[in-house]
């Protein structure tokens, strides 16, 4: 069964910053893209940042500069590195992996900056 899970969220001052990691297990077939996703609250849920086996990244104007993702294709994980955090960087965080068959999600991981 496809599993994607992710941790490292928490709270953090402005200016501070947080790794997110996101591991998918039990998917049968080739993981072509992995991306970090966040929602918060009474908003829609937007990319922050995406990474493809081959390594092609793509981020959010708004992220660019103080996010970086990057990908372990051994162990089918990526990492969100972020600094410089900023209160409206406020959301829950989510993980999601594609094939060519499908996506899976996780569960999302809670992030709070405080100003």
């Amino acid at each position: 069964q496809a599993q994607v899970v992710e941790s490292g969220g928490g709270l953090v001052q402005a200016g501070g910053s947080l790794r997110l990691s996101c591991a998918a297990s039990g998917i049968r077939f080739h993981i072509l893209v992995m991306g970090w996703y966040r929602q918060a609250p009474g908003k829609q849920r937007d990319l922050v940042a995406s990474i493809t086996s081959d390594g092609t990244t793509d981020y959010a104007d708004s992220v660019k500069g103080r996010f970086t993702i990057s990908r372990d294709n051994a162990k089918n994980t990526i990492y969100l590195q972020m600094n410089s955090l900023r209160p409206e960087d406020t959301a829950v965080y989510y993980c999601k992996a594609s094939t060519a068959m499908g996506t899976s999600w996780g569960r999302g991981t809670q992030v709070t900056i405080s100003s």
